[in-house]
């Protein structure tokens, strides 16, 4: 049995505490002059990048963290063809100022473009420091409000996760959804993620249930969820819990109710195989939620375990992602391939998890698989596509 909204899942708590805290301060866009939105490069030369990584951080799990991204992005040079990279490496200390100077240096050093960092208040305070010198940023946060201007964040966000679902609900004649949500920042950016989802597929929003993240908090939105599932006809239930929250709680009393799987279709805006004891809840058991590209994912962790003796932390392959996107532009051969124009074409990436593009407000797209929770396994119901404008997209 899980426990709810406690320190739970040791496991998992290493990601949930990363993936929660590059979510951070929110910054003004700042629009870069140069040529093409970026500096000019020699691409016959090596290019220098910047890879600002949390090392030095008091935070547990931030040095590992930090090789974890380090080790990556070598993998990826390593993997450049007919592309020379010079990445240099820059310690932030988990922290703004320090982000701050380390981005400075490395703009100093010849640095032009920044890979990283990885908390969203650096990020913040790095895009800022070093717009006036016409450097692009491509940090591993997640938080879509620091993204615009020579900001662009390589972390899945809700607003992909939730289009991606809503598409795939309605396809499957899907027409009326109710959001149960967190009051608390992540609860509330994931309802009005789902929200703009609803509106841009055609989708009906059967109504919203918010509650306090707390254990009583959750006992107490029981009955109101079940209530607005049935005055507003709802044939979807969107959660934005994930199993380190209420999930689990929500997974045993919403069927206690009458209000299980069979009554509505249960979607989730996180990971529900994240811990795997997820996969043995009763409730979730015919639940969708989305994932990376399962082959693309297995194929990255294996050629990172062969050469680094270990798993690749969770997030390392926006290390990975970021340099295969600058190596591929680079290889186009023209002066301005690391500007805002050329970082944000059409045709994307191919990255260790799958496909993705950066688009010009600073957020991103990736092409995500559908899984369906059956019998305690993760069964894929609709595959990550493999290039952007096929079907998933």
């Amino acid at each position: 049995m899980f426990a709810v909204l406690t320190p739970i899942r040791k496991s998992a708590a290493p990601l949930i505490a990363v993936l929660s805290m590059i979510w951070l301060a929110a910054c003004d866009p700042v629009t870069l002059s140069g040529p093409g939105g970026g500096p000019s490069i020699n691409p016959s030369a090596p290019v220098p990048v910047a890879l600002l990584v949390p090392r030095g951080s008091e935070q547990q799990g931030d040095d590992l963290l930090a090789q974890s991204l380090e080790n990556a992005a070598r993998l990826a040079v390593a993997d450049l063809d007919g592309v020379d990279v010079d990445l240099r490496v820059y310690s932030t200390a988990g922290n703004a100022a320090q982000a701050q100077g380390a981005a400075q240096q490395a703009v100093a050093d010849g640095a032009r473009i920044i890979l990283g960092p990885v908390y969203a208040e650096a990020a913040n305070a790095v895009g800022n420091a070093v717009a006036g010198r016409g450097v692009n940023v491509l940090t591993f946060s997640n938080n879509t409000t620091i993204a615009g201007g020579n900001v662009f964040v390589l972390g899945p966000t809700f607003e992909n996760t939730a289009n991606r679902l809503v598409g795939f609900a309605r396809r499957q004649g899907k027409s009326r959804i109710l959001v149960v949500h967190s009051e608390n920042l992540s609860g509330q950016l994931g309802r009005r993620a789902i929200q703009n989802a609803i509106a841009a597929n055609g989708v009906t929003m059967a109504g919203t249930v918010g509650y306090s993240f707390s254990q009583q908090g959750v006992i107490n939105a029981v009955p109101r969820i079940k209530d607005a599932a049935r005055s507003g006809q709802a044939d979807t239930i969107f959660l934005t819990s994930d199993t380190a929250g209420a999930l689990p709680l929500f997974a045993q009393m919403l069927p206690e109710t009458g209000l299980g799987p069979d009554a509505a279709q249960f979607v989730g805006l996180t990971r529900w195989d994240i811990p795997p004891q997820t996969l043995e809840l009763p409730g979730v058991q015919g639940g969708w939620f989305a994932q990376p590209d399962p082959g693309r994912t297995q194929s990255f962790a294996a050629r990172y375990s062969a050469a680094n003796g270990q798993a690749p932390h969770p997030i390392a392959g926006l290390a990975y992602d970021g340099i295969a996107a600058i190596g591929a532009l680079v290889k186009s051969g023209r002066s301005d391939a690391l500007g805002v124009t050329a970082l944000t074409q059409g045709a994307g990436f191919q990255g260790a998890t799958g496909i993705f593009r950066l688009r010009a407000d600073g957020t991103n797209e990736r092409g995500l698989a559908v899984a369906q929770i059956r019998d305690k396994q993760v069964v894929v119901i609709d595959p990550a596509p493999r290039a952007f404008g096929g079907a998933g997209l």
